[in-house]
């Protein structure tokens, strides 16, 4: 017997598909983990505090001798995943401290962070729900622990992917002692006025939802006298950095616009030595 849903019901379920795709591939990381695991890179988690607020922090350290930047680091809508983390690895392989907040911290279950959330989707819906103010405040925290670090050389830079990357737009207009904001995939806050340091975006030439406000915020930017250069990557999708690495990623544009922006991100980092 063949059951027929409703037209209705099988268009939703059609428009789920997609993201309910995605989801899986985000979050199905266990290549990201096993790099992560196999770094010569020092790796800790530490304890920031604004307040009587604690946080949750990934840290990794580059093999140099001399002082570097720091890069405080905000991890996407999915949480502090591990390709997250391995992202902060591969950052700090270049020649930068990273520091990478738990956003989620003392949001979870039992006042725990990400991993105390029973699923993915509630790691979502809780990133989704968090008070910007509070974020700012955090990667203040981040910053501001990141800046005492002696390997530290005083320079601070922000990035961030997905939401965090509209958090990290977000911060460039909070914070006047950045160096630098790259801004993967995040759209800008409603007054730019106030940013002081240069602005890098990296977005994907099919993600219309992001890229479509690019034109918008070029012009805002430049009528505040701001630096801000942005660059879309034909035929890449939101996600593309993460996407771009992942040994299931189907689409080659994401592989490209990964294997182009890195670079770009590493040789900018550089020049704010």
């Amino acid at each position: 017997m063949k059951i027929r849903l409703p037209q209705t019901l099988s268009l939703v379920l059609a428009s789920l598909l997609p993201l309910t795709l995605l989801s899986v591939t985000a979050h199905a990381q266990d290549w990201a983990k096993t790099r992560l695991d196999s770094s010569p890179r020092h790796h800790e988690y530490v304890t920031l505090h604004r307040g009587d607020r604690a946080i949750q922090a990934f840290v990794v350290y580059p093999e140099v001798k001399d002082k570097v930047p720091v890069v405080v680091m905000i991890h996407e809508i999915y949480g502090l995943t591990d390709w997250a983390k391995e992202m902060a690895d591969e950052l700090a392989a270049e020649g930068f401290i990273v520091v990478e907040p738990d956003l989620l911290s003392g949001y979870g279950p039992n006042g725990g962070g990400y991993d105390a959330f029973s699923s993915q989707e509630d790691r979502t819906k809780a990133v989704s729900q968090l008070d910007p103010a509070g974020v700012s405040a955090d990667l203040d925290a981040a910053a501001d622990y990141g800046k005492k670090i002696p390997a530290a050389n005083g320079k601070l830079a922000i990035i961030g992917f997905c939401w965090g990357g509209t958090r990290s737009f977000a911060f460039a207009a909070h914070r006047k002692d950045l160096s630098a904001a790259f801004v993967f995939y995040g759209s800008a806050p409603a007054d730019v006025t106030s940013i002081t340091a240069p602005v890098y975006g990296f977005y994907g030439g099919n993600d219309a939802r992001i890229s479509a406000t690019v034109p918008a915020t070029t012009e805002a930017m430049k009528a505040a006298g701001k630096t801000y250069e942005p660059v879309t990557y034909d035929g890449a999708g939101h996600g593309f950095m993460r996407a771009g690495e992942d040994p299931t990623n189907t689409n080659p544009g994401n592989k490209t616009a990964r294997d182009q922006a890195f670079p770009r991100l590493v040789r900018l980092l550089h020049e704010i030595h």
